[in-house]
């Protein structure tokens, strides 16, 4: 497979309340951007990477994929005011590709066997995810009471990366432009399209940095060899 990996790294990382962006925080000896895309370089059906940042940000990336000498050709583009437009011009820049795997610049830790289990799914289904079953029992909340209890049987919590062919990733996102919808995900705008989006189970540790606790359980996992 020809595969091209979008990292997303556009993020202005606010929950994080520190002076540097998530991305660009070290973990380990390394910026939390470098170990995602590191990661998904050594997949042989990456035959491309092409990280969104924000366009202040450029000159950094480029410095950071320089000095770890990554070795997958990697191009840079700036991303947009939200993380779908973000998806999207890395989509554009990517024109042609016939396998495009979206991951985020803040999941460090993602496996590379689980990339490769993924790609093995995409390459019959057109549309996959890992995704985690959810453990807890979940609530419903409305003004701060629970209303319901939610199956958790039927629950999964959505990581990166998202694998889709080319065409359909590029028709979901053209889709949800043109009607002004937006989400979270790249697979809810598949879905939307009424494309079936196949689940692979995922690690938890395929964690997102979000807060500074992310960053000290990352810390911990990756020194345990993960």
């Amino acid at each position: 497979m020809n595969i091209t990996a979008i990292i997303v790294a556009a993020g202005r990382g606010r929950r994080m309340a520190a002076a540097v962006k998530k991305q660009f925080l070290l973990l380990g000896n390394k910026p939390v951007l470098i170990h995602a895309v590191e990661r998904l370089s050594r997949i042989p059906a990456v035959r491309r990477i092409i990280v969104v940042a924000a366009d202040e940000d450029i000159p950094l990336t480029r410095k950071l994929l320089d000095e770890h000498r990554i070795t997958t050709p990697t191009a840079i583009t700036a991303g947009g005011r939200e993380r779908q437009d973000s998806v999207y011009r890395g989509i554009l820049a990517a024109e042609g590709s016939p396998w495009i795997l979206v991951h985020d610049g803040a999941r460090p830790l993602v496996q590379p066997s689980d990339v490769q289990r993924l790609i093995d799914e995409v390459r019959s289904t057109r549309a996959a995810i890992l995704a985690t079953p959810v453990r807890d029992t979940v609530k419903w909340v409305e003004d701060g009471r629970a209303e319901k209890t939610l199956p958790r049987e039927k629950l999964w919590l959505s990581q990166t990366p998202q694998a889709f062919s080319g065409d359909l990733l590029r028709a979901a996102h053209e889709r949800a432009r043109a009607d002004h919808w937006s989400a979270t995900d790249d697979a809810s705008l598949v879905e939307r399209l009424g494309i079936p989006v196949h689940i692979v189970p995922g690690s938890p540790f395929n964690l997102k940095i979000t807060t500074p606790e992310d960053l000290t359980l990352a810390e911990a996992l990756l020194d345990r060899g993960l």
